[in-house]
């Protein structure tokens, strides 16, 4: 029985995401207050895209590793077991932002959006039924999201994978008719909520297309399948991909495309590749140009699901304080005070909802489940 492997600077590798997508939504905020902003810059706009990108092909990864190395440990997977390690994981601090941007945020002024209260009010029952099935892509691509937790969408991607990865790794000759079931069911999901939904036929088509570019189970896949070279070993290829030259040209590659701002075709499916290469070098490369274990780095990586989730609402929280008690501050002066508070409290709440509320879970999950 092989032993669990931990990969080194993972964590790194979850900041580096989560920060980029907090920018992201920051300078989103301040754009839908009409304060001055960089939101219209497109490398900001790309950076959350590609933040949430990178979450994708590192869930990939690590899912489809665990998966492989149950099956070659077990001769098999518990699908049962996969799943609940999944729910203690997601659902705990998903179900609390939800739950508190739907029923507590739009009734407290300190968290006032624009034109958050105009949304709660409409397609309540569609809305909060979708996202307790945690089906938050199809919330927010039929009825929207409040914005507090808009960006939860992307756990509902995330979710969508894990109900057909599993299953094609535990019967990889049934994976043409796994895909079609599962395609059936997601499509089939869709077409039903387009059908009932009290739009113009744009919207609808809208909905179509908002979803199906949101839909990157290709770009987790594709994490997975760096996870099958490293599992199975395919050593002639991985030591083309360790190479210091292909490194350097390969993010030097990376940074022309990010820096320049060029939305090229198949936009998330390229860059996903450098994400791969990317995890797969640091995580599994004895010889990686790019080290990321730093104790600081670290500890965010650690706790970035809850800072992925709890940003947004502290980003619209200190903007109505310093809106409400702090008037008229110069541009400068007001976002040397803003993104230093962003980043202090965001990490503050996302550290005692880790230590108090996930840690607990995360052991329990461990002690019983497996991890």
């Amino acid at each position: 029985m092989s032993q669990k492997r931990n990969f080194p600077n993972l964590n790194g590798v979850r900041c580096i995401a989560a920060v980029s997508v907090l920018i992201h939504h920051l300078e989103q905020a301040k754009e839908a207050f009409d304060l001055p902003n960089i939101y219209h810059l497109t490398v900001v706009k790309h950076a959350g895209r590609l933040g949430v990108g990178l979450f994708f092909v590192l869930s990939g990864f690590l899912i489809t590793y665990l998966l492989l190395q149950e099956k070659g440990n077990f001769g098999d997977i518990s699908a049962p077991k996969f799943y609940l390690r999944r729910v203690f994981r997601i659902w705990p601090i998903y179900f609390l932002i939800v739950g508190l941007a739907l029923f507590v945020f739009p009734h407290v002024p300190l968290m006032y959006f624009p034109g958050a209260s105009e949304l709660a009010s409409r397609h309540v029952a569609e809305r909060i039924t979708l996202l307790a099935l945690v089906l938050p892509n199809y919330a927010f691509v039929l009825y929207n999201i409040p914005y507090w937790a808009a960006q939860a969408w992307s756990i509902g991607v995330e979710e969508q994978f894990y109900y057909l990865w599993p299953w094609i790794i535990k019967y990889p000759k049934r994976t043409f008719l796994i895909v079609s079931i599962f395609m059936l069911a997601t499509v089939g999901l869709l077409a039903l909520g387009v059908y009932l939904l009290d739009g113009t036929e744009a919207q609808k088509k809208d909905s179509v297309l908002t979803f199906i570019g949101q839909f990157r189970l290709l770009i987790m896949a594709l994490g997975g399948g760096g996870a099958y070279l490293v599992y199975t070993n395919r050593t002639r290829f991985l030591s083309v991909l360790y190479r210091k030259n292909v490194q350097i040209t390969v993010y030097v590659l990376f940074l022309i495309c990010f820096l320049s701002g060029v939305h090229i075709p198949a936009f998330m499916e390229v860059y996903a590749f450098f994400f791969c290469f990317f995890v797969l070098n640091v995580a599994t490369n004895p010889n990686s140009i790019i080290s990321l274990e730093n104790p600081v780095v670290s500890y965010i990586g650690k706790i970035s699901y809850g800072l992925y989730l709890y940003h947004v609402a502290v980003s619209v929280f200190l903007i109505n304080v310093l809106n409400t008690y702090a008037p008229g501050l110069s541009t400068t002066a007001y976002n040397l005070i803003l993104y230093p508070a962003v980043f202090g409290l965001s990490i503050l709440v996302s550290y005692l909802s880790y230590e108090y509320l996930e840690k607990p879970l995360l052991v329990f999950k461990d002690k019983r489940y497996g991890r």
